[in-house]
């Protein structure tokens, strides 16, 4: 049978001299109707490149196509080579007969305009139709990507919805012409662990409902599991293997693709857990942090002027300590509070009440002893400024001077994190984002400080960078005597560094304890349901399933309290809110 898509022997370069500076070199490869083709790989190995060449995307993003030839099977059953196609034929391919979905909805929607008018547009430009024809028809799309309320969330604008509701509306756009072909780049890197298990549901059942193809470009081999037929593995702009699901997991070929599925944390359900005798070395010691009856909330308000209605319960009363040398994770979906709660701790939010004990444990790490690594380490560092300019930032913050000690300090740090001493006088620009990081653990570390807050810290790497950078992080524990904090929603990352587990749902912890009791023995509902949305490569597990649940909102009116938490307790350091 035709293939619908087939590719054979496509380059892509940039630059003026394109030739000379390809990223794609001679991708080769055929997708039939209803197939799943999932492309995996690493950043800069050529994938999202190869699909945006497919709807000839590339060609607005400073690419060229140099070489090579991409037959799409139209649907009269001819073929049409796409790398010779017209800007207007394009045009009229693009939505009707190629739908993509793209890694980052809110930079991919257009902020002021409504969800509504987005979905029409397709709507408009491929079949014709307008005003009230065209709000059905949008009604209709959002309703088939299972968003509730859909006639009243057609008049919103991407800033009033979620991560997860407004990936359904880019998957509703790039459907909403029913193409045969669907590419999906990374759709679900920057969403939560439930809501990515819901989206990759839906997927599977508009798959099923439509009988698209599609090509599925990830990063993360246990999701490729749960969606892929066949898989094509890439690296330096080649194909290094590609084969069907079940034999490219069982029996891997090459060395990148054996690299790629060692170093991607498989979750083991508190199997891989940490050894965890921190509570019993430091008996009788003061914790590094303790937090007692934390609440954040932020005031509702009709206008300026007028009085509090009701108010936003970010964080509704928060116990936990955190003793020195020791990681506690805190786990939720996006909105659940964990960062809140981190930002809190740091002083960048104000506590409604509450308090913190910050243990010092000795006179160097008086000055500031909690520091912060972001998520995004393109954005936490001054692109104008020297590394050297950058590392003595917070010691000048703190009333410090540059002198031959603070000197030394860095250059022991720069090594210590694995980055040569001649880093200081070079630019962010001239690192890799492993790298990066690694600078802004270097950063945190300055001053020396008792406590590190982890927030998503390694979820923007890639995955060998990733299982560096965390191999990094407990050789500095161990160095250092160092507590972290560490907030993260990737279960198989916690897994693997964390020593206790707080689950926290709807602003209030639900579930606390070890990390292997709280991962193997989950009590409390929502811990079950994160659990049993993480991806894994075990395909005796049944694929993802939908659930359209969302997390209750948080707005409560003026002067409401919540009920005293009541808690169970289920062996030695294993405490679950009781629910109802």
């Amino acid at each position: 049978m035709i293939p619908l898509l087939s590719v054979s022997g496509l380059r892509v370069g940039f630059g003026r001299d394109p030739r000379a500076n390809e990223v794609v070199r001679g991708i080769s490869f055929d997708l039939a109707d209803g197939e799943t083709l999932a492309i995996v790989g690493e950043s800069g190995s050529g994938k999202s490149v190869t699909a945006l060449s497919i709807n000839r995307l590339i060609d607005f993003s400073g690419g060229r196509i140099t070489g090579g030839s991409m037959k799409l099977k139209r649907a009269d059953g001819s073929l049409f080579d796409l790398t010779k196609a017209s800007e207007p034929q394009m045009t009229g391919i693009r939505g009707a007969e190629i739908g993509m979905i793209f890694q980052e909805p809110m930079t991919s929607l257009n902020p002021v305009l409504t969800i509504g008018a987005q979905i029409e547009e397709s709507f408009r430009l491929h079949r014709g139709l307008t005003g009230r024809q065209a709000t059905s028809a949008a009604k209709d799309a959002l309703d088939r990507v299972r968003i509730p309320d859909a006639a009243r969330r057609l008049k919103y604008t991407p800033n009033q919805l979620s991560g997860g509701m407004l990936q359904r509306v880019m998957i509703a756009i790039a459907l909403a012409c029913n193409p045969r072909l669907l590419i999906a780049d990374e759709p679900t890197t920057a969403l939560d662990v439930t809501v990515q298990a819901q989206i990759m549901a839906l997927l599977g059942e508009l798959k099923r409902e439509t009988g698209m193809s599609v090509i599925f470009i990830t990063h993360d081999i246990g999701l490729v599991a749960g969606i892929a037929d066949k898989v094509m593995v890439m690296q330096n702009g080649q194909a290094v293997e590609q084969g069907e699901l079940n034999q490219l997991l069982d029996r891997p070929g090459h060395p990148y693709t054996r690299h790629l599925l060692r170093d991607v944390p498989h979750f083991a359900n508190g199997r891989a857990t940490r050894a965890d005798g921190k509570r019993d070395e430091n008996a009788g010691m003061n914790p590094a942090l303790k937090v007692d009856g934390l609440v954040v909330r932020f005031p509702l308000k009709s206008n300026v002027f007028s009085r509090a209605t009701g108010a936003v319960h970010a964080v509704d009363g928060i116990d936990f300590d955190l003793m020195p040398g020791e990681t506690l994770a805190i786990v939720g979906e996006s909105g659940s509070g964990k960062s809140t709660t981190a930002k809190a701790v740091l002083g960048l939010v104000r506590s409604t009440r509450g308090s913190f004990s910050i243990e010092t444990n000795s006179a160097a790490r008086s000055a500031r002893p909690v520091q912060m690594v972001f998520q995004n380490p393109y954005a936490s560092l001054n692109p104008r400024l020297t590394i050297e300019s950058i590392l003595a930032e917070p010691v000048i913050a703190t009333g410090g001077r540059v002198d031959a000690g603070t000197k030394a300090a860095m250059a022991s740090l720069l090594e210590r994190v694995g980055l040569p001493a001649n880093s200081l006088q070079r630019y962010p620009h001239e690192f890799s984002g492993g790298q990066r990081q690694r600078l802004c653990i270097a950063r945190a570390l300055m001053l020396n400080p008792s406590v590190v807050v982890l927030d998503e810290a390694v979820s923007a790497l890639d995955v060998s960078v990733q299982a560096k950078v965390l191999e990094l992080l407990v050789d500095l524990q161990r160095e250092f005597g160092l507590a972290y904090l560490f907030i993260s929603h990737d279960m198989a990352v916690v897994e693997r560094i964390a020593h206790r587990i707080a689950v926290i749902y709807a602003g209030q912890i639900v579930e606390i304890g070890k990390a292997a009791s709280v991962l193997s023995q989950p009590r409390h509902s929502y811990t079950k349901k994160l659990i049993a949305a993480v991806p894994t490569i075990d395909r005796r597990r049944e694929r993802f399933e939908l659930d359209t649940r969302q997390m209750p909102s948080l707005v409560r009116p003026q002067g409401f309290e919540p009920a005293p938490a009541r808690w169970e307790a289920f062996g030695e350091d294993h405490m679950v809110r009781v629910e109802g």
